[in-house]
């Protein structure tokens, strides 16, 4: 492991401060700057980016935080600052677009299901409101409980955490270095760096795919993990071809 560089180490810093600062102030931070469904009152514009910024808990911050200093600081030194940063902030915000579509996807097919069953807008609204202020909702007989789940998870459910963006970052890593042999706890070999991060980024597709938890918590947001590696994979790899063309002999 070579130095840290200067982007990496503020990335790190801002992200700590975020996460003792929000434990300070407690469920008023993840109201103001973790990524509520935009259907959500709660839902600010600048969320997008701030919640990458935010994280569940001290094993959420750790891991993610581990990453960016194990494979950033490299990164940063093939590609520059700029470049890095673009990586970083864009597969980010490519993970939220990802992980709100199929978040929309889901409310949308369980609000037709309540629709169906003659719920009407105005007690669908109740619902949320009640589940918001008081933890507690209606329970109806002729909705079956994982579409209620369905629905309300998606609704009061923020999204934190720069999983994202790190996500770009390893993917953009494995293509820069794919034969980098990398080494794992308790796995006493080692690995090349397209095997290992391309095994771990299709452990998350298969949980994203079948809502099937093999890594981390259950309400992992395993699509935004999806899209901020194919955010920095097409980028790192459009990137290296592009340098590849323009400096090879014609």
């Amino acid at each position: 492991m070579g130095r840290i560089t200067e982007t990496v180490k503020v990335l790190l810093i801002a992200n700590i401060l975020f996460f003792f600062g929000a434990e300070y102030l407690g469920d008023y931070a993840y109201k103001i700057f973790a990524l509520w469904f935009p259907e959500n009152p709660n839902f600010e514009f600048w969320q997008i980016l701030t919640h990458m910024f935010m994280h569940g808990s001290f094993s959420h911050i750790l891991f993610n935080m581990f990453a960016l200093y194990m494979f950033g600081s490299l990164l940063e030194q093939y590609l520059g600052q700029n470049k890095f940063l673009f990586i970083y902030f864009s597969a980010g915000l490519g993970a939220a677009g990802l992980q709100i579509l199929f978040s929309y996807i889901a409310f949308n097919d369980a609000y037709q299901v309540y629709l169906d069953a003659g719920v009407s807008p105005n007690e669908i609204s109740n619902l949320f409101e009640s589940v918001m202020s008081t933890g507690e909702y209606r329970v109806y007989s002729s909705i079956p409980k994982d579409v209620s789940t369905q629905l309300l998870r998606n609704y009061v459910t923020p999204m934190v955490g720069a999983s994202g963006a790190i996500f770009g970052i390893l993917a953009a890593f494995a293509v820069v270095y794919p034969n980098l042999p990398l080494y794992i706890i308790f796995v006493p070999i080692p690995i090349k760096a397209k095997y290992l991060i391309g095994g771990y980024f299709l452990l998350n597709l298969f949980s994203a795919i079948t809502g099937v938890t093999l890594l981390g918590p259950s309400n992992t947001a395993y699509w935004a993990h999806i899209g901020g590696a194919v955010i920095g994979f097409i980028t790192m790899y459009y990137w290296k071809k592009n340098s590849f063309d323009t400096n090879r002999w014609n």
